[in-house]
């Protein structure tokens, strides 16, 4: 069954229309005599129950939740697809991609261009993304260790462990598979995904990096403390995380680009207050950078960091302080979820930084700056079109 009308980015043609009664009649047969029905719109995705009547209304104001071409909420089958439905599933199921079954999805939107000039990198991706982990094998190198990766990650399995996992399955497969034996070439294999990570030694004290013209130096230019607590081993390290291309891949996959407009075509604009998008800030800044509200891909940022015990002990008291970016131009059952929480920034303890917490957010702040000044070339998945992404820091926590 054809279900294009969908993706109608207007509602209100007659197709359009065709489509709401198509869906209504199905639900309402399906819905064993309840009054109230999961709404499918833009606004709600199928996370409030309306009545028949709303949901109409709901529809006709806005557009259907373009990803929802399954209607599973609504009595139809997991099993049942269409043609329609098979080309468009990747969207709806694009957290598949954490287990390594959007790979493919992956690889057909990146390009050279995206690492830089690193030619390495990105032969070292198409390569590892197209070798079997051994002959006549379904998995590729790179899904391979993606899947395992992601267990270890839900498990919470220290690196020792999941290396001797690597040994043994090297062992058991075939003698010709090209499985990584350790979580140091597991992590190596996935780096050339393009989201690389950078650690820079501190000062003890919280007094500097030891960045650009500092970076050779043995000891702090302020307080003249040693950059090494031991021959070779740094007395502190700050992991950075960079924004600008974890924000080109948000905007790959075609759902979530969607989303990140919802502020301004999915959100209900009736004066009361549920988002942030609905605060008279939000509507300050529209009047006084109208340049910058004209793209409604912008983002708007919500900076946050706090100290926390990672190692469970109430009787340590060191302190780790991660850094975390909200984005809201994303809907509120979205804003906050740990997929969409980007942490950008983490600071080793023991001690909390305090007020030398800005000596380590020098390097946010510098693609923030990039980000407002001139913007970042970004391709758009859902729109189809490269367009200058640009972002701004709407609040701090």
């Amino acid at each position: 069954m054809d279900r294009s009308w969908i993706w109608m980015s207007k509602p209100g043609v007659e197709e359009y229309n065709v489509g709401i009664r198509e869906f209504i009649t199905f639900a309402m047969g399906n819905s064993g005599g309840q009054s109230k029905l999961r709404c499918p719109c833009f606004m709600y995705h199928n996370l409030m129950h309306q009545r028949v009547d709303q949901i109409l209304n709901h529809l006709e104001k806005w557009t259907f939740y373009r990803t929802y071409t399954r209607w599973i909420w609504h009595g139809e089958s997991r099993e049942e697809t269409s043609a329609y439905t098979s080309k468009h599933m990747e969207y709806e199921m694009e957290d598949n991609f954490n287990e390594g079954n959007g790979i493919e999805d992956f690889l057909s939107r990146v390009n050279e261009d995206d690492y830089n000039g690193d030619h390495i990198a990105f032969e070292r991706l198409v390569s590892d993304s197209e070798q079997p982990l051994y002959p006549g094998c379904k998995d590729t190198r790179l899904s391979g260790v993606l899947k395992l990766h992601n267990l270890k990650a839900s498990g919470g399995w220290p690196n020792a462990s999941f290396s001797s996992l690597l040994e043994l399955m090297k062992d058991m497969f075939p003698e010709e598979n090209v499985l990584p034996s350790s979580t140091y070439e597991a992590k190596k294999v996935l780096g050339s995904m393009g989201l690389p990570y950078e650690k820079f030694h501190a000062c003890t004290n919280d007094c500097m990096l030891h960045r650009n013209e500092s970076e050779l130096l043995e000891s702090c230019s302020v307080c003249n403390a040693s950059r090494y607590k031991k021959k070779e081993v740094p007395a502190k390290v700050l992991w950075y995380f960079p924004i600008i291309p974890r924000f080109r891949q948000l905007f790959s996959y075609p759902n979530t680009a969607e989303q990140l407009t919802w502020h301004h075509y999915g959100r209900k604009k009736d004066g009361k207050l549920r988002h942030p998008a609905d605060s008279p800030q939000w509507s300050f800044i529209d009047g006084k950078f109208p340049e910058f509200c004209k793209e409604k891909r912008n983002l708007r940022l919500a900076l946050s960091t706090d100290g926390m015990n990672p190692f469970g002990s109430l009787s340590s008291t060191h302190s780790t302080w991660p850094v975390i970016l909200v984005t809201y131009d994303l809907p509120p059952n979205l804003c906050m979820k740990r997929k969409y929480m980007m942490l950008t920034l983490l600071i080793s303890g023991p001690k909390q930084p305090g007020n030398n917490i800005d000596v380590y957010l020098e390097l946010l702040i510098d693609d923030l700056n990039i980000l407002w000044e001139q913007g970042v070339e970004v391709f758009d998945s859902y729109q189809k079109e490269k367009f200058t992404l640009r972002a701004m820091l709407f609040c701090t926590m």
